[in-house]
Order: structure tokens, then sequence, then C-alpha cells
């Protein structure tokens, strides 16, 4: 196992705290949380692909926002997990067009899981016709915002090389 360097430790911060304050943003709007959701901060997951070391600060990032969340504690750990599962998978994308498919396929997946068993018990014949709702809703927000701004933002950052990508060996 490779150790992480200050550099990459410093990016990771930073980028745990961009999540934050862009989530915190969001949440003036009312899209941070719910079935309906576009945290602009989620345009940051794509960054594990250029320095993966960045999933480590959107996980603690996701923790310190889903403080906030309306449905407790299951969405502070399970969110908060889905967001670093799919930042270490990120990680491991061969392509940058493959990047933001993990955070939308494992948030809205998870993510619409948390929200359906806030509102629906378990086994209840609306349960899963309303997990599909919510499941979708947040994936088609995370689609949004992972493969329009989190693409400019692969594109930008790459190009300026801010932040290199580190070479995957395999």
């Amino acid at each position: 196992m490779r150790k992480i360097t200050t550099r990459e430790l410093t990016i990771a911060a930073v980028t745990g705290g961009l999540y934050v304050v862009l989530s915190y943003f969001a949440n003036i709007f009312g899209l941070t949380f719910g079935p309906v959701q576009c945290r602009f901060s989620e345009a940051l997951t794509v960054l594990p692909f250029l320095c993966p070391a960045t999933a480590w600060g959107l996980f603690a990032g996701c923790i310190l926002t889903n403080i906030l969340s309306p449905y407790g504690l299951l969405d502070l750990v399970v969110g908060s997990l889905a967001t670093l599962s799919a930042g270490l998978l990120t990680a491991r994308c061969p392509n940058k067009w493959l990047a933001p498919l993990p955070p939308v396929l494992l948030n809205g997946s998870l993510v619409g899981m948390v929200i359906t068993i806030q509102e629906i018990p378990f086994g209840a014949p609306a349960f899963w016709g309303t997990y599909l709702y919510n499941a979708g809703t947040v994936a088609l927000g995370e689609l949004l915002v992972c493969y329009i701004l989190g693409m400019v933002l692969l594109e930008v950052l790459s190009r300026s090389g801010a932040i290199p990508r580190r070479e995957i060996t395999r």
C-alpha cells in the first residue's frame, strides 16, 4: 500500500471542506436533502479519478453535511458510506467518462433506500414503488451534477495540472 503524500492529504482536506460548504449552500435552496436533491457538492465526487485520496475527504465532508440530515443516523451512516464507496470506485475508473457513474448508482440506490425507509414501513404495499421513485430522483440529481458540473471540473483540473492524475498501477 502506497503512503499518502502531504499534498494529497491537503487536497483531500480541502475537498472535504468544499463539500460541506457547497452542501450547506445548496441547503439554502432545499436541494441538499430529500427525494429530489441536487447537491452542488456532489460534483466533487469525480475528484478521486484524479487524486484517490480525495475519497476520504469526501467521506469526511459528507459526514459533516449529513449531521443536518432530516433522515437521522441512518443517513449519516449509509449516505456517508455510499459517498466513500463511490469515491473509492471512482478512483479505479479506467476513463473520465465512467468516473461519475459510481456516485450516481450508489447514491441513487442507497440514499433512495434511506429516504424510503424513513417514509414508508418496509413491506408496505407502496414500499417498492416509493423506493423506485426516490432512487430515481436521487440518481437523476446526481447524474445532472456529476456529469455536467463534475465533468467540467475534471476537464478544468486536468488541463490546469492543479491535481495531476496519479498513475494507477494494476
